[in-house]
């Protein structure tokens, strides 16, 4: 049987397929005649993909977010799908946090400053803003959502949170929230949620922080919010040029949110870029390919398969 993974993996990895069939690394576009297939963030698949692939029996995803690809296309084919539930949770909240200290507290800032040579001692300059005692309003209430609201806690923060069945109105958190932050996956409703009417909502001087999806806000209607200064500040992890299941996706980050420099902080999508980490992820998604090359049902499926 053939396995092909469409990113490096931990050489361990290939050793735990190994035992199950023949391992390629490569683009999953030349994988005709795979059975297997594990998947990452980059990848893409549909209808079309699926039809040219008749051997393929599971498609294992080292992710959680699954927007890029077509579920229902799988079932329809006889192809298991399965995800990474639960790995992601407890990283992609840390590195939220992080963001939110380092934008707020002008740490890429502070580290040009000392980096460029002027820095001669004390000053009274780039003053932040505080984290304690903040008001942090959470868009999506999941496992993310829980996660943060957990580690906010040790700061004193008063959390608001808005989902489709709990929390307050999403105009009522926007209104009242230091920190904004989208937890949710992408989808049709979810798609630029934040944008020029829901962002002039928002708190004058509030931060707005990403780590879901990049479409989820509208970086365009963003660039502007910074520019006029009703947002003091925007950070992501994410971007919309990484959408690939979005047709019209932008092809690159607005390069006006990159010029702000002083108002921005961007990460490459780090959400779970912790190495242990990844090594699970990537070992639950192999086993997931294992069960359904051993006949059996895979752990973590997403669709069932008569």
């Amino acid at each position: 049987m053939k396995i092909v993974v469409t990113q490096p993996v931990h050489p361990e990895i290939l050793d735990l397929l190994a035992g199950h069939g023949e391992v390629t690394i490569g683009a999953m576009e030349n994988a005709f005649d795979a059975e297997a297939l594990m998947v990452f963030m980059p990848d893409l698949i549909d209808e079309d993909f699926l039809a040219m692939r008749p051997r393929l029996k599971v498609v294992s995803a080292a992710l959680k977010g699954f927007d890029n690809f077509d579920v229902e296309a799988c079932t329809r084919r006889g192809v298991w799908f399965t995800i990474v539930p639960d790995l992601l949770t407890e990283p992609t909240a840390e590195l939220a946090l992080a963001l939110m200290l380092g934008l707020a507290r002008n740490v890429a800032a502070g580290d040009a400053l000392i980096r460029s040579g002027g820095f001669e001692g004390w000053r009274p300059v780039l003053y932040g803003t505080g984290l304690t005692g903040s008001t942090v309003g959470i868009i999506g209430y999941g496992k993310v959502g829980k996660a943060l609201e957990r580690m906010l806690g040790g700061f004193g923060c008063h959390v608001l949170h808005h989902d489709v069945d709990s929390g307050v109105p999403l105009g009522e958190l926007l209104a009242a929230s230091d920190f904004v932050l989208p937890l949710l996956p992408l989808t049709p409703e979810t798609l630029h949620l934040l944008d020029r009417v829901t962002i002039a909502e928002m708190k004058p001087g509030a931060f707005l922080i990403n780590v879901s999806r990049g479409s989820v806000v509208d970086e365009a209607a963003v660039a502007d919010a910074l520019v006029a200064g009703h947002l003091a500040g925007y950070a992501a992890d994410v971007f919309e040029m990484e959408d690939w299941a979005r047709a019209d996706r932008p092809r690159e980050i607005s390069p006006r949110l990159l010029r702000l420099t002083d108002k921005t902080l961007f990460t490459p999508h780090l959400g779970s870029a912790v190495a242990k980490v990844r090594l699970e992820i990537e070992r639950t998604a192999a086993f997931s390919i294992i069960d359904v090359l051993s006949g059996q049902k895979p752990r973590n499926a997403v669709n069932q398969i008569d």
